[in-house]
Parts: structure tokens; sequence; C-alpha cells
């Protein structure tokens, strides 16, 4: 029998709105948006709870009538969660995210979801939103982890696991090809000090992660891998900046015969090194890794392996990467504090108890205990 999500109980509630109660709004406002007589009719589909808690994504179908003939679309509404609702980050760019989804689009041939809608106000719903067209694919699950087995991926040919691995890299090399990022992208560099691009992603984080301490308490654990971070900031002349998907999981990726065929979520987007990606996606399946051999499952052990993953960068883009360690430990804070912002959440959903040890919540905590213990911090 595989695992289920409700077996393990990690189904994540992400809001307490009437997800029904938002169509005559939507509906509503759209009729604002669309050339006057559309008469739109909006229909909801389901919510999307395997993958991602950071926003409410719904299914919706969208008819119209445009000059006298019937339209139809299947969009996704990507909703930013109410203040009450414990959401993931502090700040939600929606529009920024539109807009790096459209250059993505201009300048390369990665595939994006199109934005048709976005209502950056909060007027309507009470946050901000967008449409986005609906893309078919597969999506490897997050709740439960795609490492538990029961899944497409994990059930894959060891020749196909590889191409979705290969395929990944490239992708990502595509969008750090993109040129003059710096300056393309530049809305997205951190609005924080620092000398360097990557001082400012750093204290992004740990800004990020004061944001989570007011709720959930301190982690020791995180502020020694913050301790170590600053210690060791790499000197600018080290890297090119590029653009960062900045949540490069392949959670993140729609998948078509073992090949994105888009890429999703950039509310973490920013502008920083390669590293920062490469890093990103070896640390996310190690960490999905860990959390299934947790649960007694033996996981993905020969799957995206760095030296692989590397390796295939290196292919992809004509560049050797930097040594990761660094930017595996960067990756480790974010990772912390999406977990400690998912399990406070969880407590205030009343769906957990809050644990004595808040350290608890951090589900690879053995992982950065080791990596920690490596570079004597």
């Amino acid at each position: 029998m595989s695992p289920s999500s409700d077996d393990q109980g990690m189904r994540l509630q992400r809001s307490s709105r009437d997800t029904a109660a938002l169509i005559p709004r939507l509906t509503a406002w759209l009729a604002t948006q669309l050339p006057g007589g559309a008469d739109p009719v909006l229909t909801l589909g389901s919510g999307i709870d395997s993958n991602g808690m950071s926003a409410e994504t719904l299914t919706l179908t969208l008819n119209w009538q445009d000059d006298g003939a019937a339209r139809t679309a299947e969009l996704i509404a990507r909703v930013a969660p109410a203040p009450g609702d414990f959401p993931v980050y502090e700040h939600y760019d929606l529009p920024g995210q539109a807009e790096v989804m459209r250059i993505v689009a201009a300048a390369t041939d990665v595939e994006v979801p199109r934005v048709r809608f976005l209502e950056p106000t909060g007027a309507v719903l009470g946050t901000p939103f967008l449409l986005m067209d609906r893309v078919e694919g597969l999506v490897p699950p997050d709740v439960m982890p795609y490492t538990f087995g029961g899944n497409w991926l994990f059930d894959a040919e060891p020749e196909q696991q590889l191409r979705v691995q290969e395929s990944t890299v490239e992708t990502l090399a595509k969008l750090h090809a993109i040129p003059d990022a710096a300056n393309t992208f530049g809305f997205l560099d951190p609005e924080y000090a620092g000398a360097s691009v990557l001082e400012r992603n750093l204290n992004r984080a740990r800004a990020w992660y004061e944001f989570s301490v007011r709720d959930t308490g301190p982690s020791p654990l995180v502020e020694r891998i913050l301790t170590w971070l600053g210690a060791n900031l790499p000197e600018p002349g080290s890297y090119d900046t590029v653009l960062s998907w900045g949540d490069a999981r392949l959670g993140n990726c729609m998948y078509r015969d073992f090949e994105p065929v888009a890429v999703l979520d950039w509310e973490m987007a920013t502008i920083g090194p390669r590293e920062l990606d490469v890093a990103w996606i070896t640390f996310g399946h190690r960490v999905f890794h860990g959390i299934a051999q947790n649960f007694g499952f033996p996981g993905m052990p020969d799957f995206m392996r760095e030296e692989q993953v590397r390796a295939s960068y290196a292919r992809c883009a004509g560049v050797e990467l930097a040594d990761l360690t660094w930017y595996t430990m960067f990756a480790a804070l974010n990772y912390a504090v999406v977990f400690l912002r998912a399990g406070g959440r969880q407590i205030h959903f009343g769906e957990m108890e809050r644990p004595a040890d808040i350290e608890v919540l951090l589900h690879h905590r053995a992982i950065v205990e080791e990596l920690l213990a490596e570079l004597g911090a």
C-alpha cells in the first residue's frame, strides 16, 4: 500500500477562507477586465494541496463571450494568504512574480504559465491574486514527498528519472543564461543592507527568520547557520550574477514525458550566484530523501546527487560551478524558515500541538547538524 498524506497526518491547511464565496467576487471583477458583453461565468475546481504551502492555489474554468463567440480558459488562481492565516512569507510581491514570468517567457524557451489577469491591491478578495493559464502535466508531490513512493516519479524507470534530472538542470542553465540579469531583473535585488547582492540575499533571509520567530520563538540551530554564513560569505568576484529562480525544486516544475513543461512558483526569485539554485535543488532532494528514510521508506538515494547535477550543469551551461558548501548551508537556512512557518501554521490551525522543542519542526535537523559538525560550526 502506498503512503498517503492522510495516513501520515501531513495534509496542510493553507487558508480559513470560504473558497466558494470567492467566485461571485472574482466573476464580477472579471466582467470589468474583459470586453463589454463578455458575461463571464467562473466555475471552481479543486484546490491544489499536494504541493506548495505559501499561497492558496485554486483551479478555475472561465467561460465568456468574445464578439459573439463562446470562449473557455482553464485557469489557476494564486491568492496571497490573509494576514490572519499565518503566511509563510512576510511580503508577497505578485506583480514582481508576474513580471519575472513575462520576461522569462520572452527571453527563453523555458515554459512558464501565461499570466492573464493580475489584481495587486487586495480590493477584490482581501489579498492580491493572479490568474494564469493552467498547464497540463505531472508534478512530483511535496505532500507526501515524492521520495515516499507511490507516485509517477518514484515509480519511473531509472532512465526516465535521469531524464527528469537532466532536463531540469538544463532548465536552470537556460534561466541563468538570460543576459544582463542584474539590470533586467534589477527589481528582484533584495532591498536590504549589504555590499554585495549575496549579502543582501543573506540579510533578506535573516529578516525572514526574524519574522518567523515572532510566532515560533528562536531556533539555536538556525542561528548557528546564520553565524556561519555571515562569517564565510563568498567574495563578490567569485560568482556571476544571474536570475535565480529561488525555489528551484522538482515540486515547482510540471512535467510531461519526463521533461519540464512549466516552471512554477517565483515567490523567492532573486538575482545572485548561479550556485544558489543548483545547491537548492540538490539540497531539497536530500531533505526529502531524509524525511522518507525517517518514516522507514527507502527514498531515492541515487537521484539528484550533487556530483551528477554539477556535471550536468557544466555540460548545459558551459560553466564550472564553485564549491557549493556555502550555498548548501544557505539552502538549509531557508528550508529551516519554511519548516518553522509551515509548522507554525499547523499549530495555528490546530492540526498539531505546539512542541516543547520548536526545532522538532525542522524536518532536516539531522542533516543540518551533520553539516555544521563537518564545518566545525
